[in-house]
Formats: C-alpha cells, sequence, structure tokens
C-alpha cells in the first residue's frame, strides 16, 4: 500500500504542525489553486515527492512543447523548470498533460477547470477531449515502449475538475468534464483524485466510476493505494 496526502484548493495550516513521519506518508498529489509557497512547504516538511496539476486560478504554467525531447515522452518527468513559462512550486513536479512515476505509483494528470471566462486553465469540453486523447495516446505509447503487450493501467488520476456528473456541481464554472470517463474507462485508474469543488462544510462521499475511486480533495484527504 502507497499512502497519499492529497491536497486541493483550501490551505490547511493545521498541515504545517503534522508529524508527516508518523503517518507514513509516501507521496503528495497536489489538485490545483493553491499557493506555492504551501506546496513548497508541504514538500518541505513531509521529505516525500509532491506531483501536481494547475487549477483555474493558478498562473500559465503550459510546457514549453518546442523544447520536448523523446526522452519527455517515455521516461519520468525531470524537475528541469527551465522548460516552462512560469515556473511552478521548488521541488514540486507538475504533471498536467502527462505520466509519470512517483513512490512506485503511474500518475496521469489533466489540469484546469470547465471555460466561463478569459482566465488561465481553462477548457471547452472539446478541448479537454483532446487533451485527454493526447495523455491515454502518452500512456499506452510508454507501454509499447516498455515492450508491454497490454497498456499498464494508471494507479492514480490526478484532476483539477471532476468527471462530468460525478462530483460536480450545477453552476457552469464547476462543470465536470466528460473526457474523464474516457480516461477512467481505457485506463482503469485505482483511484481518480480532483478538487475545484467546494464542499463548504458538507460531507463529501466517495464516489465511483465503474472500479475507479473518485475522491475530492479539496483542503485534504489521506489515502492508501
Amino acid at each position: 500500500m502507497t499512502r497519499i496526502l492529497a491536497v486541493a484548493d483550501e490551505v490547511e495550516e493545521s498541515l504545517y504542525r503534522t508529524d508527516f513521519k508518523a503517518m507514513g506518508l509516501d507521496l503528495i498529489v497536489a489538485c490545483g489553486d493553491l499557493p506555492f509557497d504551501y506546496l513548497e512547504a508541504l514538500v518541505t516538511l513531509a521529505n516525500v515527492p509532491l506531483v501536481y496539476v494547475p487549477g483555474n486560478h493558478d498562473p500559465d504554467l503550459r510546457y514549453r512543447m518546442t523544447e520536448f525531447s523523446p526522452e519527455d515522452i517515455i521516461k519520468p518527468i525531470s524537475f528541469r523548470r527551465d522548460k516552462y513559462d512560469t515556473p511552478g512550486p521548488e521541488g514540486c513536479l507538475n504533471i498536467d498533460g502527462r505520466v509519470t512515476e512517483a513512490a512506485s505509483l503511474r500518475i496521469a494528470g489533466l489540469g484546469g477547470s470547465i471555460r466561463y471566462n478569459q482566465g488561465p486553465n481553462q477548457y471547452t469540453q472539446s478541448e479537454m477531449n483532446r487533451r485527454a486523447i493526447a495523455l491515454e495516446a502518452r500512456a499506452r505509447l510508454g507501454s509499447l515502449i516498455a515492450r508491454r503487450s497490454q497498456p499498464r493501467h494508471l494507479d492514480v488520476l490526478l484532476t483539477h475538475a471532476p468527471p462530468l456528473g460525478v462530483g460536480d456541481d450545477d453552476d457552469p464554472s464547476h462543470e465536470g468534464f466528460s473526457a474523464f470517463h474516457r480516461l477512467v474507462e481505457r485506463l482503469s485508474p485505482s483511484v481518480h483524485l480532483h478538487g475545484h469543488v467546494h464542499p463548504y462544510g458538507r460531507r463529501v462521499e466517495e464516489l465511483q466510476i465503474d472500479r475507479t475511486r473518485v475522491i475530492n480533495s479539496v483542503g485534504h484527504r489521506l489515502i492508501e493505494v
């Protein structure tokens, strides 16, 4: 079992006083819309890998595609910050649109929310569908290069927004993405972690798509995979 701390959207200062070693933590995943200094503090205090995707309130953190090398596609992502237009939090790994391995887990990420204004990290359903297809292709290509006859399934799908109709909300800015259903169907992640939808004191139930657990990580959640 791998123990994951998932965080999203809301800073919880109690985590600054957490004994991460006693928690037996292996990995931190961040689902977006958190201050960079908060993520830097968590990765320093916990001393475990931290991977993240940007939310709709984060700056544009897109990778400069012209600088991709073949190794970027098939190998775990390095911590090179110079390839990003806006460097993200120090010591943390942006996996938006990428597949990587961390703490022995295979993790894929897609940041951003449904488009509701002209801010960064926002997409229409069609735009996210194209991004999801590209992510699936990267996952399958990595498996083929590794000479696997069948693609290795994902352990974690990390997104900012939820899937359409599964943990999303009625207002236009918190609608989920239909493309995530395809990813769950094709890549069979054990868990899909997201943020974006604030519970505002309501109890958040763990949801399910087929065999994949869908978990809203606003604030923080401790999960075993």
